[in-house]
């Protein structure tokens, strides 16, 4: 059973999510918040595997209670839910060690889906980004800039990281095993020196976002 916490300064939708939760027995909602502060002093008290928060809150926004939580516990996986499709806050939630971006318009299952997916690991990117966000970032001439230090393969892999592909999704467009994908994840990561879980991400959007 997955453990979340969900913080949303509109009632109605956490509301509306445990109520969709109820009879999940997969993901289990321990606790919910409205503001940013109220989210970050949950998080402390009940050690959630998955925390789902708003960027726009009050007295604390998510970017800011993201940044926060990672910081004391970076292990834990936070998927960003709003409304605005932004390249800017989409490039600052991942600075601040976000594992996911979803639009709230895309509906609960897909919100469910983006938790089961952070929590094997991999990142969420909405699919409805890259028509309005990824497609531009992914086509910027900036993602050549490491061909020195990476190869033809590792480049390939880098650039469908950056249109938010999962390892799955990349070893089976680029016809090889997912475990050879994790591999060149690594290597990447040691050429590039790089740290934390979500590093390889953060580099790449920095990359394209001079």
């Amino acid at each position: 059973m997955i453990r979340i916490v969900f913080a949303e300064d509109h009632q109605a939708l956490i509301d509306g999510f445990a109520a969709y939760l109820e009879y999940s027995e997969e993901i289990k909602l321990i606790g919910t918040a409205n503001d940013g502060e109220e989210l970050v002093e949950l998080v402390r008290e009940k050690q959630p595997q998955v925390v789902i928060t708003d960027i726009r809150m009050p007295k604390r926004d998510g970017i800011e209670a993201t940044r926060l939580i990672k910081k004391e516990f970076p292990h834990i996986k936070i998927i960003a839910l709003t409304m605005f499709d932004q390249k800017e806050l989409v490039q600052k939630i991942i600075r601040a060690g976000a594992n996911g971006y979803l639009l709230k318009n895309s509906g609960l299952k897909m919100l469910c889906e983006a938790v089961n997916q952070v929590m094997a690991g991999d990142n969420f990117y909405d699919p409805h980004l890259s028509q309005s966000f990824l497609k531009d970032f992914v086509e910027s001439p900036a993602l050549k800039r490491p061909k020195t230090l990476l190869s033809k393969r590792e480049n390939d892999i880098l650039y469908q990281i950056a249109q938010g592909k999962t390892s799955q999704e990349i070893a089976e467009k680029l016809f090889i095993s997912k475990a050879t994908i994790d591999t060149h994840r690594r290597n990447m990561v040691r050429k590039l020196k790089l740290s934390g879980s979500n590093a390889l991400l953060q580099y790449a959007v920095e990359t394209k976002f001079p």
